[in-house]
């Protein structure tokens, strides 16, 4: 095994190419995932190169970096359409796991219960992809495919996520149910962001829910029926078809459908600055 720390992109991905190397960055996920004896691939330390991390206004846009840690997000100068994330990024984990994990790295690991998903869904989150062949752009609902599984071929690694810029006025809000307050691995979470027109009615509405099925999902009936009205929508069942929840020990599919509904109701309502008690 060996152990790679470049200083700039071309020579990472000339590293990443050869072949029979990992890319790691905050590790949160990778290193408490080995199995006895330690890694069997070659390490690629991606923490030292340039214009990995960091959060920055572009045209038409936002990037962030694909090393930007978490508790950067959390610090982030960041319009309201983002509150969502940033309640993510404080669900993530420790203050400690937020310190060194990764925007990127939350994302290739492919869990169902990523904090950061369902926000990034809702802002329209498409992931920057690079190799030493070329660069793609993928959407998020697109790249990742399956539990543990996504969109991304030998030799290439994600450098950057892209989200166009919100409608004026959009708010984000978050929220997640677990066991217990912290450290918890979610039973449900809900990701949205609403803007509203000069009457107050709903004319933009993003939804995404996580840990309810393989991948993160949007919820487009509900989205629909938002638009128009001031949020007073109530969830059905014709509206959480794309879930597919599943019974295990943190809670049956029903309930999840049950709390899911609840959620939907409360970020909504947050998302309006209006109380989420009750």
């Amino acid at each position: 095994m060996e152990y790679f720390a470049p200083g700039d992109l071309g020579e990472a991905l000339d590293i990443l190419s050869r072949g029979g190397v990992r890319p790691v960055a905050g590790g949160t996920d990778f290193y408490p995932g080995l199995s006895a004896g330690g890694p069997r691939e070659s390490l690629l330390d991606l923490t030292r190169i340039d214009g990995l991390r960091g959060i920055a206004r572009q045209d038409g846009g936002w990037r962030i970096g694909a090393a930007t840690r978490w508790s950067d997000v959390v610090r982030a100068d960041l319009p309201p359409a983002f509150d969502g994330l940033r309640a993510a990024a404080r669900e993530v984990g420790s203050v400690q796991i937020q310190n060194a994990g990764t925007v990127a790295g939350n994302l290739v690991n492919g869990s169902p219960a990523a904090d950061g998903v369902p926000p990034l869904l809702a802002l329209g989150a498409e992931v920057e992809i690079a190799s030493a062949e070329g660069r793609r752009v993928v959407p998020l609902e697109r790249f990742i495919m399956g539990v543990r599984q996504v969109d991304l071929a030998p030799g290439e690694m994600v450098v950057a996520l892209h989200l166009p810029e919100p409608p004026e006025g959009a708010r984000g809000a978050f929220s997640k149910l677990g066991s217990r307050a912290y450290l918890v691995i979610s039973i449900v979470m809900v990701g949205v962001v609403i803007a509203r027109d000069g009457a107050g009615r709903i004319d933009h509405a993003r939804v995404a829910v996580g840990a309810c099925s393989p991948v993160a999902r949007r919820l487009p009936a509900l989205e629909a029926a938002l638009v128009g009205t001031v949020g007073d929508v109530a969830v059905t069942a014709a509206h959480l078809e794309p879930l597919s929840p599943i019974d295990d020990v943190r809670g049956s599919g029903a309930y999840r459908l049950e709390a899911v509904a609840e959620l939907i109701g409360r970020v909504v309502r947050q998302a309006n600055g209006e109380s989420c008690d009750g």
